[in-house]
């Protein structure tokens, strides 16, 4: 670093470029006096039209890249559809399982779910010449432009078989990559990872997209996984028996060092006081109100009071000393997990940049760096073994990943209260592998799986045994891989719970020790339930959408705009995206001045879709002090009824928005 000033105003043009990269990498270029702005792609991301430029810079192009940046950002008014009697422990459960074409939910998950996923894993087609692509094919008449809902044939099936001999072999490919990792990377936490599979055939591909997208100064590592452990004496040249995972993540600045240990991923919690920032205010994971108080306000969670003595243990910087008065901090877990974390003295201040987990000092030997080159997380034959367990056969489902990896991966970037996603679910390995961890180290993980329905070959086993698609055999695997955990479980507690007890009655302690023991083990549950969505079209009709386009023709249209095959389910369900609340929240159904009433996550929103929507509904309703209360329109007399309950709310519950659909 050189003593020398600069004796020069800030470059603002500089900063100018930093702003446009962080909000679009992919538009950033190199010229030669440095980096600069691609304003043909810059211009692409901001019109639905597509931007034709012909200047020649550094970048990956191919046929069909501008048209996966208009794709990606086309919005949609398809919704998603809990199927109830797919699920498992739907009410309870805060696990997702998705059907449908992963761009179009990734688009609908994009308000829910922005900024709240702490690790994606992958494991899109390899592009081999034997398998599909998804078929985004975009069309220049906007007007006229209509994505599907997913699905063609029985599910309107969008994917096309991508042969080595066709002309776009490998731009079809990036096509429908780019617009889906383009969409990823905003549901990616700050500190949030991505993991990517791929072979011999794209890798180059994929890491060129992905430094566009996520920036190449995100760009963490690749790593060689030994897929095989003997190779093939069939190979033309070299036997191959390694696939590449590629690693970018949201920010490498906040991103924690990939690390594991063998047994459990307990760390250290910790809150960083940055000299940069302001003293009191941290920017990740889940807001935290440090008051004294012990109360949970709406949208935060509540640190307890920590004592002077406990709080003189951590470090602080420059002397500031943190006080148990309006310290807002962000955490990803629960207010139960904050609470155990101060109790247990888990939670320590320290002056570094941001609020990030941290591991103890007690647990640094115990924990190490993952290296490159992963030699023992598991192979082929040990997946096959893994459905073979479940399915007396591993034939269901081809080239699928051991559940060692995806554990391994899960645990190297602290993800024991987050969400994980897959939205190349296929087997549904990453579910299988986020329940087995949280069983093995207590951990809260939550997933979401999204799969196409592909359809099964006729002749294949899985089709034999009753299995017409692919997700049938993912929801499936979750099903039995949920149920063996529960049961593996439910037995280590039982004899861990007696030989505690037993221990207590050893050393003459009072049997309520050994009672309350029991009492606090049997609460501790793990979720290897879900709710499964399929995606479809909107539950309104078009009317809802453009109502100009009708007459008077078509006024019967008006009298009830959603569509009569839809549930309150499928209303409550679109509601919630686009709300912008996450599909895991506890949803309960209680009576109202006797109408059917959705409460979701206790006060967040309250649901309604019976007729008869009057004043003195309204002053029941009003009692709950709900943040968000939704209506049918065509569950109002008239519009006068209407305005007279919005108006009543308004006076008797302040901070309540009501809206119609």
């Amino acid at each position: 670093m050189t003593d020398k000033l600069d004796l020069a105003t800030p470059n603002l043009v500089n900063e100018n470029i930093q702003k446009i990269a962080e909000l679009f990498p992919n538009c950033l270029t190199e010229t030669a006096d440095g980096k600069a702005i691609d304003f043909d792609l810059l211009k692409q991301e901001l019109n639905h039209q597509i931007v034709q430029g012909n200047k020649e810079r550094y970048r990956l192009e191919w046929p069909g890249k501008r048209e996966a940046i208009v794709t990606a950002n086309l919005p949609t008014t398809n919704t998603l559809r809990p199927i109830r009697e797919d699920s498992v422990d739907f009410d309870n459960t805060e696990n997702l399982y998705i059907e449908g074409d992963n761009l179009e939910v990734l688009k609908l998950l994009q308000e829910s779910y922005l900024g709240k996923i702490k690790m994606i894993y992958i494991d899109p087609p390899y592009n081999t010449g034997n398998d599909f692509v998804y078929n985004d094919k975009f069309k220049k008449d906007l007007s006229e432009h209509k994505l599907e809902s997913g699905f063609t044939d029985e599910y309107k099936n969008r994917l096309v078989a991508n042969v080595d001999t066709s002309g776009t072999y490998h731009s079809d490919w990036l096509s429908m990559m780019y617009s889906r990792l383009k969409l990823a990377r905003n549901l990616l936490k700050d500190n949030g990872v991505i993991f990517m599979s791929i072979d011999d055939n794209e890798f180059h591909n994929l890491r060129k997209i992905s430094d566009e997208i996520f920036g190449e100064g995100n760009f963490i590592d690749v790593l060689k996984w030994k897929r095989k452990k003997q190779p093939s004496f069939l190979a033309k040249h070299t036997a191959k028996v390694m696939e590449y995972i590629v690693v970018y993540s949201k920010n490498q600045t906040l991103l924690e060092k990939l690390s594991i240990e063998g047994t459990s991923d307990s760390t250290k919690k910790v809150i960083n006081i940055s000299n940069n920032e302001s003293k009191r205010k941290f920017k990740i994971g889940v807001r935290v109100k440090l008051d004294g108080e012990g109360i949970i306000k709406a949208g935060r969670y509540t640190i307890k009071t920590m004592d002077v003595e406990y709080l003189s243990d951590v470090r602080y910087s420059n002397g500031f000393t943190l006080n148990d008065v309006d310290v807002i901090a962000r955490f990803s877990t629960s207010q139960t997990n904050i609470n155990t974390y101060i109790d247990e003295k888990l939670l320590f201040i320290t002056a570094n940049c941001g609020l990030r987990r941290d591991v103890s000092q007690e647990e640094i030997g115990k924990r190490k760096s993952i290296t490159d080159l992963l030699l023992d997380w598991g192979d082929n034959q040990e997946s096959d073994n893994d459905m073979r367990d479940l399915f007396s056969s591993s034939e269901f489902f081809d080239y699928t990943k051991p559940t060692l990896l995806l554990k391994n991966l899960s645990k190297c970037n602290f993800t024991e209260d987050s969400i994980i996603l897959d939205f190349f679910s296929g087997s549904a390995t990453t579910a299988h592998a986020v329940m087995q961890l949280n069983a093995e180290d207590n951990g809260n993980r939550k997933f979401i799986m999204v799969q196409l329905p592909e359809t099964t070959d006729e002749k294949s086993e899985a089709y034999k045994a009753g299995f017409k698609n692919i997700c049938e055999i993912g929801k499936e695997r979750i099903r039995r891989a949920g149920k063996k955990i529960k049961e593996e479980y439910n037995t280590k507690t039982e004899k861990a719970i007696t030989k505690k007890t037993t221990e207590i009655d050893f050393e003459n302690h009072e049997n309520k020790n050994a009672e309350e023991f029991k009492i606090q083990n049997s609460k501790l549950t793990i979720d290897v339930g879900f709710r499964v969505f399929r995606l479809d079209t909107s539950n309104m009709q078009d009317v809802y959408y453009k109502p100009q386009d009708y007459t008077q023709e078509n006024l019967e249209l008006f009298a009830d705009n959603v569509k009569p095959d839809r549930t309150a389910d499928d209303l409550l369900a679109q509601i919630m995206l686009d709300w912008g609340l996450s599909l895991s929240l506890k949803i309960e159904q209680i009576t109202i001045a006797g109408k059917q009433v959705f409460q979701v996550a206790e006060d967040s929103l309250l649901a309604c879709f019976d007729n008869g929507i009057d004043e003195n509904f309204a002053k029941e309703i009003a009692k709950l002090k709900a943040l968000r209360v939704v209506f049918k329109d065509a569950s109002f007399k008239d519009d006068t009824a209407k305005e007279n309950v919005k108006q009543l709310l308004k006076q008797l519950s302040p901070n309540t928005e009501m809206k119609v659909i």
